[in-house]
């Protein structure tokens, strides 16, 4: 039967990415089928995740999604691997706000049901950490606190301190990890530098395989967690691919939720992916086109460059076939972007509107979007779930752009407009999670078909 774990910390930069993905790569070394997961609505460690474990890894989130839809995602993914390895988001309780769990990685493990490791930052601390670990353990009684596992310790006698400290407590220590230089993942704005941009990746994937190996005993780890299975799960069947969805993929576009291309190709898409950087022509027979996120403000220069593409983008967006571009993608679609330097660069001018970097995000948190008009995602009206998260700043008006989006903040406020429709032409920068409205993947397959 398979295991589960969630990987929990006590504060984002604790060192829960490089456990995580050390672990990965030591059960997949050792050749178990792993598969990840990722709380939260990061884009970046699920791709670290793919890298290291060679499957995708999936988004779980208690805010943008609902219970039931965790427990499917979960399920789906985890029936036929040997461990599924969740990694939280920033500290274990941290989700929307003060007062509620919503989003936390704690929710997500009382929804799933799986045993939680604590990474501790032990950088400076002794006896301390104990009353640290001890808070953490007592302060939901819901949650089950499995172990712990102290990082950046500075001696062996300084973990040995550590677990001296915490014995008496119902928490297990699993062991120390020592301070490595060198075994830092490199980080730009929005976060760690993308599996797609990352140098010397298996390089730095085995020294953390590594790393963790020298203070885990696996197999001990591995027959320590309870076996874990839901229910059998009957999504339906998948459709046969009735129409061809082009979807940008490469270094400037690589921001998707999985469940969503998922839910598209279960909707009878076949999703056929094409590069903005490399390609010069669109792939035949597309009946639409998703643009998902990622950096295109990295490779402005180049994109730019890359005038035949932008070319039969313009094209196809002008033939009225149903286009759905979000964050990035929405960049790209404007007429200009303007990087950190100062130098503008020509895009495929499709939507009036510039855009232009800025030295601190413009933009960061989860969002409600509210149809305010038919689009191919769904009638007016409709809601779904998503999140905001980007440093470029909106210039300029288009007036032959419509509003299609009443945009929500996880309190309710209204944040807005925020989506754009020009003829069957829709973009913004919320990045939407099709898990929170299955519907609405099914019906821009519907309009693509058309």
């Amino acid at each position: 039967m398979p295991k589960a774990i969630l990987i929990a910390g006590t504060s984002s930069g604790c060192g829960k990415t490089s456990v995580a993905l050390g672990l990965m790569k030591a059960f997949a070394r050792k050749g178990l089928v792993v598969q990840g997961f990722k709380s939260g609505p990061d884009f970046i460690d699920p791709g670290l995740h793919r890298m290291a474990t060679a499957l995708p890894s999936h988004n779980l989130d208690g805010w943008m999604l609902p219970t039931e839809e965790i427990r499917r995602i979960f399920r789906r993914n985890h029936e036929g691997c040997d461990i599924s390895i969740i990694e939280g988001a920033m500290g274990l309780f941290d989700g929307i706000g003060a007062i509620s769990e919503e989003g936390s990685a704690a929710q997500l493990a009382k929804i799933l049901g799986v045993p939680v490791l604590l990474v501790v930052n032990a950088r400076g601390m002794a006896r301390s950490a104990a009353a640290l670990v001890k808070g953490y353990a007592e302060f939901d009684p819901a949650l089950s606190l499995d172990a712990v596992l102290f990082n950046m310790t500075g001696s062996q006698a300084h973990g040995q301190i550590l677990s001296q400290a915490l014995e008496g407590q119902d928490v297990r220590v699993l062991g120390s990890l020592p301070r490595m230089p060198g075994l830092e993942l490199p980080s730009r704005h929005l976060g760690l530098v993308t599996a797609e941009d990352l140098d010397r990746r298996e390089e730095r994937l085995n020294g953390l395989a590594d790393w963790v190996e020298s203070a885990l005993d696996l197999d001990a780890l591995l027959a320590a967690l309870p076996e874990f299975s839901l229910p059998s799960l009957n999504d339906g069947g998948v459709k046969m691919p009735e129409v061809r969805i082009g979807y940008a993929r490469d270094r400037a576009f690589c921001f998707y939720y999985e469940e969503n291309l998922r839910m598209l190709r279960q909707a009878g898409a076949e999703l056929v992916p094409f590069s903005p950087l490399e390609d010069y022509n669109l792939p035949p027979a597309l009946k639409g086109l998703y643009l998902g996120g990622g950096y295109p403000e990295l490779h402005a220069e180049k994109l730019a460059a890359n005038t035949a593409m932008l070319g039969k983008i313009r094209d196809f967006c002008a033939s009225g076939k149903p286009v759905y571009a979000e964050c990035g993608g929405f960049m790209y679609l404007m007429k200009s972007l303007r990087t950190r330097d100062g130098r503008e660069h020509a895009m495929a001018g499709v939507f009036d509107f510039s855009c232009a970097m800025q030295g601190r995000h413009q933009a960061l948190g989860y969002r409600e979007v509210e149809l305010a008009s038919p689009t191919a995602l769904g009638g007016a009206g409709e809601r779904v779930r998503g999140h905001e998260f980007h440093y470029s700043q909106l210039r300029g008006e288009d007036p032959a752009a419509a509003e299609a989006y009443r945009v929500f903040d996880r309190c309710g406020r209204s944040d807005g407009a925020g989506g754009f429709l020009k003829g069957n032409c829709l973009g913004s920068y919320v990045h939407l999670h099709f898990g929170s409205n299955p519907a609405m993947a099914e019906r821009f397959v519907g309009a693509c078909g058309v």
